[in-house]
């Protein structure tokens, strides 16, 4: 009886070694999805009332629990019964997540006035005592939820690719972990961000000059740390997707591996192109395929619009 208690505390400790060492692989590979998760999530508490910031972030940050209810045992049904699936799914999600990065370059560089329309709408929604502000704060947390349930499927198709290969037991508990971890770690940080610039305010009106120095770097540093978020998102997003498709193929692969061992071969800083050479490869792959999945989608739309404007 003690052998087996043994035995099976020791299959116990191996199966959670491996959960460990794949959802570091796994937690490595999204990222690039969790920092444009960060970026997404704290702008869209931005214009709430100060009260009520964390009330929100919670509010979203219980979606984003449903969302993964829903999300984790659909890929767990997946790998069981479509294991066939799975790489299918992992290029979709790969090529989606190079057309954001494309959509949120074109958007910031082509539609520009827009963004500003829309900023001064929403200061005049805010500045308006008539506007129902309960119905505002909703109508962010549905929004927020919408953009968390999409990257939350990125984060676990990612993730169900790095496990293909594991036991079902596996798989469940490192897609439970990646969930669990992600979510707590992304609102957490999230409601760190939105508050950052509260701490700075209140530490900014002390006596003591080395608090109101470091509440001036805080005010200084909050919007700076949203838009460097925002921007290292984007990037990860072409290095993520463009991995994910060039290894989907394998002649792909081996090319990124024949390009990395050249790279390596070049004196003196060998070692360094050589650790580059496969991120580089990857998020050039990236931004061609999302700037092409973006042309594609961008002509079908317009044909949509089209079909509709001659109907009426």
């Amino acid at each position: 009886m003690a052998s087996s208690l043994l035995a099976l505390l020791d299959d116990i400790a191996t199966i959670l070694d491996d959960v460990a060492v794949m959802s570091k692989v796994a937690a490595k590979k999204t990222a690039g999805v969790l920092g444009d998760d960060l970026a997404l999530n704290a702008q869209q508490v931005s214009g709430v009332d100060p009260d009520r910031e964390l009330p929100v972030v919670w509010a979203v940050a219980k979606g984003s629990f449903v969302n993964k209810a829903i999300l984790v045992p659909a890929a767990l049904a997946i790998s069981a019964f479509a294991p066939w699936a799975v790489t299918p799914l992992l290029m979709i999600g790969g090529a989606f997540l190079c057309f954001e990065g494309a959509e949120k370059l074109a958007h910031k560089y082509l539609h520009k006035e827009e963004d500003a329309a829309h900023e001064q709408e929403l200061a005049a929604a805010l500045a308006d005592e008539s506007v129902d502000m309960v119905a505002l704060e909703k109508d962010k947390i549905k929004g927020a939820i919408r953009t968390d349930f999409i990257l939350s499927a990125e984060i676990i198709v990612i993730s169900l690719g790095t496990v293909a290969a594991a036991t079902f037991t596996e798989r469940v508990m490192v897609l439970t972990t990646i969930a669990l971890v992600m979510t707590v770690g992304v609102y957490g940080l999230v409601a760190g961000i939105v508050k950052l610039d509260d701490a700075g305010l209140y530490l900014s009106k002390l006596k003591n000059a080395a608090a109101r120095r470091f509440g001036d770097f805080l005010l200084w540093m909050a919007p700076k740390l949203m838009k460097t978020l925002s921007v290292l998102g984007t990037a990860a997003m072409f290095m993520v997707g463009g991995s994910i498709l060039m290894h989907g193929v394998h002649a792909l692969a081996v090319m990124v591996e024949s390009a990395a061992l050249t790279a390596g071969t070049v004196p003196v800083l060998g070692g360094v192109l050589k650790a580059v050479t496969p991120t580089l490869i990857d998020a050039v792959a990236g931004l061609i395929a999302g700037g092409v999945v973006l042309l594609v989608v961008t002509v079908i739309q317009k044909m949509f619009k089209r079909e509709k404007a001659v109907a009426h």
